[in-house]
């Protein structure tokens, strides 16, 4: 639940109430009616209105900015990854900085059973 005063911007309208998409507003009130569909009322200054709005069309402003920056922090590092050729950057941005498992990596050099093969290739198709 967002705070009052905090400032969002309109994500969608459910509803079709004709929302500027993509607009900031304020919260400038609850709506706590179980009976509704809605749980805010914002103020939107460009509109001169307030709406109801359920929680799902709106978003922090600090969350989509962060969301952004990310996303160009991550674009900047490919474009220097594939710049400089550091093709271990790379593999790392593409693969979300995760390490590969040394589980799903064993070679100590003894064969598998075909018991082990294919309680693993079971195991893999369940998940």
């Amino acid at each position: 639940m967002y705070k009052l005063g905090q400032r969002i911007i309109i994500m969608s309208d459910q509803f079709e109430q004709n929302l500027p998409i993509g607009e900031y507003g304020y919260i400038i009130a609850y709506d706590r009616n179980a009976d509704n569909a809605f749980d805010y009322v914002i103020r939107v200054p460009k509109a001169n209105r307030n709406f109801y709005v359920p929680a799902a069309d709106v978003e922090l402003e600090e969350v989509l900015i962060k969301l952004e920056v990310d996303k160009l922090e991550r674009e900047a590092l490919i474009d220097f990854a594939l710049a400089t050729h550091n093709e271990e950057l790379f593999q790392r941005i593409m693969n979300g900085d995760r390490e590969p498992d040394e589980a799903d990596n064993e070679d100590n050099g003894e064969p598998q059973s075909k018991e082990d093969f294919m309680r693993q290739v079971r195991l893999k198709a369940w998940i």
